[in-house]
This record gives structure tokens, C-alpha cells and sequence, in this order.
């Protein structure tokens, strides 16, 4: 998505080129704000209902306001409203609005973005890279999609450099967490295992669908606390998120610990490994789900 092709609209304006939000906007400041990335496809959001109800969940746990759907609606069909996008990626931010230099908050007008444009559409397989920092799932903000994300922006470059596609997190247990803007999930002997919500993973709309539509389909699906080292011996893994729906897994890379930034490291005791550079019957069995459904339900 190149800069040029953004479309952005921020509490009842568009603002394609310029400013966009005050230098003090709380979100901008100490990252004091929720977001939300959906689909488009042929210009239309995909589970925008579960979006806008994830939102809500991010807000009150941010202990702001909830979602003015009315208001972000509006926003979202401005940045529609320019010629279908075929496929492409929908954010929308609720910051804290314009606030001191602090954690404090002012009691003012929230700020509301919407930005749009198109994507590349996911390669059916990618590399994946273990990193050795962690999630940690007993943080004030474990579950909520915040605007603070510079911990995934490390992670992701550290990840890049070997050739990978997203970073993977294990969290303070020791056990198999999350991407930076995924979920994850392996398959052992024909059954799919994923991350509880309770191991400190966000709760993913394409990850609860995938869920709910193999299950639906007769498949085994399981949410159970997981070893980071399932990685080493799972028949097959894959990724879900709004972008990528089911991402199969073909190779496994581990950032060292010595290449990385300080910080809080993860027992990383794994080896780079290769998956296959198709998709796994089950992997491919949910992918094929996921996308017949997802096109007969817009909405679900």
C-alpha cells in the first residue's frame, strides 16, 4: 500500500494530503488509543460488525468511551466512496483526543480515523521467524488491539531480516502466544490446535471464524496452552488475520537472542526449520473453508 494511494479521513473530513491530527493528540503522544484492520474486498468490509464489537472491547479496556458506529460508519464510507477497492485493507483509530504530554487524559472529543486502501493479496505460503522477546500475558493491555506497537515493530524487522513474513511470540510461560498482527495455529495428526485467549493472544476475528467455520465443517479444532517447541514437531502451522485469512506456514526461522535488541527474552530452544512449500491437507482444508464462507457471509 504506497502512500499516494491512502485515503484518509479523520472526523468528518477527508485529508488524503496534509495534516491529519494534532501534534498533542493523545494517540500520537503515549499511543493512547485502539485500532481496528479489517478486509475489503470489492469494496466491501468484511465482519464489520465484529470489528466494531471488538473495538468497544478495547475501548472500555482502555477506559474510553465506547464506539460511535454512526460516526467511524460515515468515515468508512467516505474512503469507499472513491471506486472500489478489490482488495485492500480497511484501519480505523479512536484515539484519546488531544491530551498533556503525560499518561494523564483531558476529558475532550476523541479523535477518529479511517484510512483505506489496497493490498497485495497474501501468497498461500510464508515463512515465519521466533523472536526472543515475549507477550506478556498478564499486562494491562493483554487482549485489547492498542495503537502501541512498537514492540511488534522491532519483533517484525528483526524477523524481515531473515526472510520471513511475521514474528512469533511466546509468552511469559514459556508456551506459544501470537504474531505481531496474527494468530497461529498447528496442526498434530489431523487435529488443529490453537492458543487460548487465556495465553495472552489477541482475540483475532479471523482466528474465532476459522474456529468456528472448520469446527462447523467437521473439523477438530482445540484451544489449548501450547509448548513453544509444538513448532519443532507439528505435521503442519499456519496464521490467520484480517489480510491474510489462512497464511500456511512453510518455514520457521529463530532470531538469535544476541542479534536482538536488550529486553526480556524467551527461551528460544528451537532450530530453523522447513514445513512445506505447499500447503498441509488440513491447512489447506481450512483455507478452502475459510474462503467459501467468508465470501457467502460478508458479515458473519
Amino acid at each position: 500500500m504506497s502512500a499516494d494511494q491512502i485515503r484518509v479521513w479523520v472526523d468528518g473530513r477527508r485529508v488524503d494530503e496534509g495534516p491529519a491530527i494534532a501534534a498533542v493528540d493523545h494517540g500520537v503522544t503515549v499511543g493512547d488509543g485502539v485500532f481496528e484492520t479489517a478486509k475489503i474486498v470489492d469494496g466491501q468490509v468484511f465482519a464489520r460488525t465484529r470489528h466494531h464489537d471488538r473495538m468497544d472491547r478495547s475501548l472500555a479496556g482502555l477506559g474510553l468511551p465506547g464506539l460511535d458506529r454512526a460516526h467511524v460508519d460515515e468515515g468508512i464510507a467516505s474512503v469507499l466512496a472513491d471506486g472500489p477497492i478489490p482488495f485492500g485493507r480497511l484501519r480505523y483509530t479512536v484515539t484519546g483526543g488531544i491530551g498533556p504530554l503525560g499518561s494523564d487524559r483531558l476529558d475532550g472529543p476523541k479523535t477518529h480515523i479511517v484510512v483505506a486502501g489496497e493490498l497485495q493479496r497474501p501468497a498461500p505460503v510464508t515463512t515465519v521467524a521466533v523472536v526472543p522477546w515475549i507477550r506478556n500475558e498478564r499486562a494491562a493491555t493483554v487482549g485489547l488491539k492498542t495503537t502501541s506497537y512498537a514492540e511488534n515493530v522491532v519483533a517484525l524487522s528483526a524477523a524481515k531480516s531473515l526472510g520471513a513474513t511475521e514474528a512469533i511470540f511466546a509468552n511469559g510461560a514459556g508456551e506459544l502466544c501470537e504474531g505481531t498482527g496474527s494468530n497461529i495455529f498447528v496442526v498434530r495428526d489431523g487435529v488443529i490446535f490453537t492458543p487460548p485467549l487465556e495465553a495472552g493472544p489477541l482475540a483475532g476475528i479471523t482466528r474465532a471464524l476459522t474456529i468456528e467455520w472448520c469446527r462447523e465443517e467437521g473439523l477438530e479444532v482445540v484451544e489449548e496452552s501450547l509448548p513453544l517447541a509444538v513448532l519443532a514437531e507439528c505435521d503442519e502451522a499456519f496464521l490467520t488475520s484480517s489480510t491474510r485469512d489462512v497464511q500456511a506456514i512453510g518455514a520457521i526461522r529463530i532470531v538469535p537472542a544476541q542479534q536482538t535488541a536488550a529486553g526480556e527474552l524467551a527461551a528460544v530452544d528451537l532450530a530453523d526449520r522447513g514445513l512445506s512449500a505447499d500447503p498441509g491437507p488440513v491447512t489447506q482444508r481450512a483455507a478452502e473453508i475459510f474462503a467459501r464462507l467468508g465470501k457467502e457471509r460478508m458479515d458473519p
